[in-house]
């Protein structure tokens, strides 16, 4: 029998670095039955964060899914979440959780509103089309302001939020809510830890202001719905039931018109089951969503998939892990159709028929083995032998390929060697499961000096990466000092002949191409590579011998050997001799030519620029503006929040190695600050000559 999908949810939890997600989930998995004690994230013991070095750092690194049921209505509603991290370094699990999710639970901390993160994460969202719910938490902390944190919420992400609940009390006396939709307050019992609460009537002194705040809600809703506002217009407001509101929120919550908005203390256990009942509300089920678009990869023509057991199976893997136990599990999202254990699946981008050997659903690094998974659900396989993050599996039959999911680039190199010869094989295949998992870990080596570099999104990312080695996979490291990911880029159109001719005796070399190398102008990255030739100057099946020659080349730049990140050809003319030229000789051509035009282009280099917010006591504000000018720092604002002041800048991220102990030293450890990629720009002339003088002479030591 097919389950009805009407009672699913795929929700993801996710917000700024500290704002209480872990917990959350926490809270969650103890009101649903899963855990029967409460994992505290303080204590290294929560159970979404189960890797040691999560516990350690008190942070969430990767993606945790899990599964758990909770009654609403008298239905029992499956709930798949998925824990993301908040640290910016780790923002791929973040992206490649949006790709499969239908809905969203977005925290806010009470004390320190909408931060960078939180901008991040609602972007991200936003960019998928992902409906969601807000949740303040962190309302019993000191400095906790829920309005203010409301009004950022619609100034700075530029949402129609509006409260479902208003606080009784404040900080320490921050005793309950009340509830605008159903006029009660809810008062939680401290004796028993907020786990049990009592419906009350709405404090006398709070009545008007109810009023107002449900007024609000009403005339909000009425805006995108025709039945309310009739009603609003004509003042019959006692005629707009529970059922009517509760209804049009979740069709506008759904329609992303209207972002609802509840306030808690998870840590202690205040709000989190208003949470749970408002996932089931407001949130949509896989039937809500829109049918899944893909492109048949034989007809090249667009195809959906309805979220239906009898449809063609469809499903995307975003997420790889290594487990010590089952080993290589792909983590999974399942849009029509239906899969059984033991039968096979068919790769859109490998072309391979492969055996799905067992199917588990997911509890954190728990797995309980199922026998099938249908439309609408997350799981994860073990069996795959060449599976990667956002491969599309589905019916050989009926193939089709899903829109892949993208990741940024790496900011930060690392130059590593194993402390012993002996694990040169060991760490080689460390670094290979690493970057099966995470896309934004890449592994290269230096042509130069013959090092292993390693890339990441920053400092943290590389440091987890090297501790996992070390436990994970028992591999010592040496490691060099961070280094910066440079990039180049062309600025000017040149055109360039370039005649490749040898002669060795027997058979010869010749290879002639005339081309234009000119600046990419399309946003996109990657050569685009243009055949002008008409009339057979050049034989087709030499051209793509060209391109490679040209996509090789665009890895070492002209100025200091970085790669080119954009590049634009378009071959005009050419020759070829019958004997001597072969696909060899036009690529090496290709090479060489690439090479001499790049020069002339006015190659410049780009650096990462970073995003930066520093909080820090307004004492310290002219110590800390100072030392961000020494480092080439461009102030963009600078914000009052709480006594405190917030200055938000672009700095290079050459400059800001080791800037958390300075910062601490500045501002007598009260400063803290969070840092993101922002973009690539142009390094100064001044600065560029340090640069290529120094990785010349990485070279010569060489």
């Amino acid at each position: 029998m097919e389950k009805d999908l009407k009672y699913t949810r795929n929700i993801g939890i996710a917000a700024h670095i500290d704002a209480g997600k872990t917990t959350t989930t926490e809270r969650i998995l103890f009101y649903t039955g899963i855990n029967h004690k409460i994992g505290e994230v303080h204590d290294g013991a929560a159970t979404m964060d189960w890797m040691q070095q999560e516990q350690e750092r008190g942070i969430t690194i990767t993606s945790a899914a899990t599964c758990c049921n909770w009654i609403y209505k008298n239905k029992k509603y499956q709930i798949n979440i998925i824990d993301t991290p908040g640290h910016v370094d780790f923002t791929v699990e973040v992206e490649r959780s949006m790709r499969i999710l239908d809905g969203m639970v977005v925290l806010f901390s009470a004390v320190d509103g909408v931060e960078p993160q939180s901008e991040t994460v609602w972007r991200q969202a936003d960019k998928y089309g992902i409906p969601r719910i807000a949740f303040v938490n962190k309302m019993d902390r000191q400095g906790s302001d829920f309005f203010n944190v409301c009004s950022q919420i619609q100034k700075i992400l530029g949402a129609n939020s509006v409260p479902l609940q208003i606080p009784i009390g404040n900080e320490e006396n921050f005793i309950g809510v009340v509830d605008l939709i159903s006029n009660k307050a809810i008062i939680w019992d401290d004796q028993n830890y907020g786990m049990t609460y009592q419906e009350k009537p709405i404090p006398y002194e709070m009545v008007d202001s109810v009023n107002d705040y449900k007024n609000k809600l009403i005339e909000t809703l009425s805006e995108y719905d025709d039945a309310i506002m009739e009603k609003f217009l004509y003042n019959n407001h006692s005629s707009i039931s529970e059922d009517d509101i509760i209804h049009s929120l979740q069709k506008n919550t759904i329609n992303m018109k209207i972002i609802p908005i509840l306030c808690g203390s998870s840590f202690k256990n205040k709000g989190v089951q208003a949470i749970l009942d408002a996932i089931c509300r407001y949130l949509p089920s896989p039937l809500d969503g829109k049918d899944v678009v893909g492109i048949n990869p034989i007809s090249k023509t667009k195809e959906t998939r309805k979220p239906s057991e009898k449809e063609p199976f469809s499903a995307l893997a975003f997420k790889i892990s290594s487990d010590p136990f089952v080993g290589r599990l792909a983590f999974f999202r399942v849009y029509s159709g239906k899969i059984e254990s033991g039968s096979y699946s068919f790769n859109s981008r490998s072309g391979n028929k492969e055996r799905i050997s067992r199917i588990y659903q997911m509890h954190a690094n728990k797995q309980n083995p199922i026998e099938k998974i249908g439309a609408g659900d997350i799981a994860a396989v073990v069996g795959f032998k060449d599976i990667k993050t956002g491969d599309t599996l589905c019916d050989e039959k009926y193939p089709i390929l899903l829109e892949n999911i993208s990741f940024p680039e790496p900011v930060i190199g690392l130059a590593i060697e194993p402390k012993y010869k002996s694990d040169i094989d060991k760490m080689s295949l460390a670094l290979y499961k690493l970057m099966e998992e995470d896309p934004t870990f890449q592994v290269k080596t230096d042509k130069h000096t013959g090092q292993t570099i390693i890339s990441g999104m920053g400092e943290l990312h590389l440091e987890v990466i090297v501790d996992r080695m070390k436990r994970e996979f028992k591999v010592e490291i040496n490691q060099g000092k961070p280094q910066v990911e440079y990039k180049e880029a062309l600025t000017d159109l040149v055109e360039h002949r370039e005649i490749y001719k040898k002669q060795t005796g027997g058979r010869g070399k010749y290879a002639d191409i005339l081309f234009r190398l000119e600046p990419r102008n399309d946003g996109k990255f990657g050569l685009d590579f243009i055949n002008k030739i008409k009339g057979g100057n050049i034989p087709k099946e030499y051209i793509p011998s060209i391109e490679k020659g040209c996509i090789e080349m665009m890895k070492s730049g002209p100025l200091s050997g970085y790669e080119i990140e954009s590049a634009k050809i378009t071959i005009l003319d050419g020759s070829y001799h019958s004997v001597d030229s072969d696909q060899l000789s036009f690529e090496l051509a290709g090479k060489l030519g690439f090479k001499e035009a790049a020069k002339k282009a006015k190659p410049v280099l780009l650096e990462p620029i970073m995003k930066l917010e520093v909080i820090i006591p307004e004492e310290n504000m002219g110590d800390v503006i100072g030392d961000l000018n020494r480092r080439r720092g461009l102030i963009q604002n600078m914000i009052n929040k709480n006594n405190i002041k917030v200055i938000q800048s672009l700095v290079p991220l050459s400059e800001m190695f080791g800037y958390v102990t300075i910062l601490r030293t500045l501002s007598s450890g009260r400063g803290t600050s969070v840092m993101e990629f922002s973009h690539y720009d142009i390094v100064p002339t001044n600065i560029i000559d340090n640069i290529i003088i120094k990785n010349h002479n990485k070279k010569n030591k060489k």
